[in-house]
């Protein structure tokens, strides 16, 4: 197993994160310059992650917040979710001070960053208004930013709204995680381009509402191959540039049991598109069909073998609940491995 992860400046080192990952090699843009092109469609499928592009792991990323990734090992991007019906931990971190206070343990843990949601995804759920996104998500987003141990930290906001985004930017937010690849709001694509900031483009079938009503596809693999294509050329249209861009096949999202697991193995395939892979199997439904456990936050070990399976074949962030869990077991494969 050749572990990826991320990587801060040298003069962070004394932050949480510097002392739960260590310091470790930087790679300036000289060495490894940032592509801007979008690959282009090939013939066949690769069979296996050594068949991918010769510049891997992707170009180093930078943050506003004065944080750079270099993936040269996996980084742990850490779950807050601000809602009353999340899956996993609904209601949990509505107060901005458990919120804060559940972030900085999460950093503490190895998180290398943020994810800060207000808007359920969870199978069958309805939208959230930009207005009630705004009004759960900025108290926590102030909160976080006023504290001291996490203004390095990177913190993504997940949402579909230009509105929210744009709110949150404001209030120091440095990445955005849009579930529905830039498709659901046509004016966030703009935002982005005009901010630099960096964006996960995730694949869903439908939406949450409607995304598992019966899922099929002519092969799982290559269809989100195809997706992600369009989707990158499409942000690069709104001025995007695919340098900033982060791929994520949106595990659980318009899938079956049999197409997670298809993807999790097959998952080097999307390094032919020479982006940053971001895995979030976290807890996930089929992981408690697979181990037999309903309950979601007992789910941790289950989550723990997805997520290390996925480094092996090519993620360089993995979107996780359980971030200590998940440093500690990265940190004894890169021993053994």
């Amino acid at each position: 197993m050749q572990p990826t992860v991320c990587q801060r400046r040298k003069d962070d080192r004394r932050s949480p994160q510097g002392r739960a990952g260590g310091p470790g090699r930087l790679i300036s843009p000289a060495q490894r310059p940032e592509r801007e092109g979008i690959p282009a469609a090939e013939p066949s499928p690769l069979s296996s992650p050594a068949a991918a592009p010769a510049v891997w792991p992707p170009p180093p990323l930078s943050f506003a917040c004065g944080t750079r990734w270099d993936f040269a090992r996996p980084c742990l991007l850490g779950i807050v979710n601000v809602t009353p019906d999340s899956f996993s931990d609904g209601g949990r971190f509505l107060d901005p001070d458990v919120a804060a206070a559940h972030a900085l343990g999460m950093v503490l843990d190895g998180a290398d960053a943020l994810d800060l949601g207000a808007e359920s995804s969870r199978p069958g759920s309805r939208g959230v208004s930009a207005r009630e996104q705004k009004a759960r998500l900025l108290p926590v987003l102030k909160r976080l930013r006023r504290t001291a141990a996490l203004r390095r930290i990177p913190i993504g906001i997940d949402t579909r709204s230009a509105e929210v985004f744009r709110a949150c930017l404001g209030e120091g937010a440095d990445l955005l995680n849009d579930i529905s690849a830039l498709r659901h709001d046509r004016t966030l694509a703009r935002l982005v381009a005009r901010a630099g900031c960096p964006v996960i483009l995730m694949h869903m079938r439908g939406t949450p509402r409607t995304m598992q009503n019966d899922p099929r596809y002519a092969d799982v693999v290559g269809d989100i191959q195809a997706f992600f294509r369009a989707r990158l050329r499409a942000a690069l249209d709104a001025g995007v540039t695919p340098a900033r861009v982060l791929l994520d096949p949106g595990i659980g999202f318009g899938k079956t049991v049999e197409h997670n697991c298809e993807l999790l193995r097959r998952l080097g395939e999307f390094r032919r598109l020479g982006r940053p892979l971001v895995v979030g199997a976290s807890r996930k439904s089929f992981l408690g069909k697979l181990g037999g456990e309903p309950t979601p936050s007992r789910r941790a070990e289950a989550s723990v073998v997805a997520g290390l399976l996925a480094v092996r074949n090519g993620a360089s962030v993995l979107r996780v609940h359980d971030v200590g869990e998940h440093a500690r077991a990265l940190r004894v494969a890169a021993a053994l491995i």
